[in-house]
This record gives C-alpha cells, structure tokens and sequence, in this order.
C-alpha cells in the first residue's frame, strides 16, 4: 500500500497555535484545574499531553497532572494484529478515582481507541468524568464517542490517512494528508 502527501495540514507553528487554543478550552471547561489528569495514549498522545500541561501551566499557573495509557491489551482487534502484543504500561500519576481525565490522542477516527482507552481508565477506578481531547478529527466514527476538545477538524475519506508527526518521536511536528492507493 504506497502513500503520497496529498496535503499539508499543519506546520509546526500552526499545530502549537492549535494546542494552545486546545489548552485555553481546558482552562476555560476544566475545574478545578488541580484535579485534572491528562492521559497521553501512547504514542503521540504522550507528548501532546506533555504539552498541554506546560501551556495550561504557563497560562494558569497551575500545573495539571500527566500520565499516559497504553491500551494495547484492550484493544478489539488485538487478536488480528498480534499473537503477543507489546505492552508499554500505563503510567498515572496518583489515583484516577474522583479525577477528571482528559485523554488525550494524536488523530480521532473510528473511535475504538478512544473506548480502548476508556476502559483501561476505569480499570484504574473511578474517576469524576472521563473527557477527550485529540489534535485531529478526522471523522468516520464507529462508536458514539466525540471529543470535547479539537486542535483541528479534518475531513477525509477512507482512502486518506492522517499522519502526524511531532519532535518528541519524529524529530519534526507536522500534519500532513496522504493518499492511499
């Protein structure tokens, strides 16, 4: 399956403006700020987070908790993709119980790793309320699960893919749209 970039979507300033404007809707639908968790789903999803906390932090004074989810065991496809699959662990900081948990992802698309990642959060206990955050929504929803806070909207087809990149994993931030053919 060949790609090709079929457009730019975001730059690296573009894609920090989308995350601060993301973050002043934290601040402004969060509170109280001392009670939130943001909760990175590994890969991308950790360092968006990671970010977040700093701007809300820098805006606010305040600083969130940070943690992160692998949801490899809760995937539902788990036995399509692997026999053995490598988990990562999750790493929270604290109890989850009576937090507000904001998950935070790279691309929104189907839904089901969002739900992944629902579940192993309540496996952890009971937090106040769960919400969600990805940098990109690009549509095409199985499950009735929508984010509360988007840095951009993207629609596409099924022959599309979203690819972000940020410096933490790939060196550069960047969100492109490829061509699937």
């Amino acid at each position: 399956m060949e790609t090709e970039v079929k457009a730019q979507i975001l730059d690296g300033p573009s894609m920090n403006r989308a995350l601060a404007r993301m973050a002043h809707e934290m601040i402004e639908q969060l509170e109280p700020l001392d009670q939130v968790v943001l909760v990175g789903i590994r890969r991308r999803g950790i360092p968006i987070a990671a970010r977040l906390a700093d701007l809300i932090e820098r805006y606010e004074g305040v600083r969130v908790g940070v943690g992160e989810v692998d949801i490899s065991m809760y995937r539902d496809d788990l036995t399509e993709i692997s026999d053995a699959p490598s988990v990562s662990g999750t790493k929270i900081p604290g109890t989850v119980t009576g937090k507000i948990i904001v998950l935070v992802d790279d691309v929104l698309f189907t839904g089901r790793t969002a739900r992944a990642a629902m579940e192993a959060v309540m496996d952890l206990g009971r937090p106040s309320a769960i919400r969600l955050a990805a940098l990109i929504d690009r549509g095409h929803r199985e499950l009735p699960i929508r984010p509360d806070f988007v840095g951009k909207n993207i629609p596409t087809s099924h022959m599309e893919r979203v690819g972000v990149k940020v410096t933490e994993v790939d060196g550069e931030d960047n969100v492109a749209l490829y061509s699937i053919s």
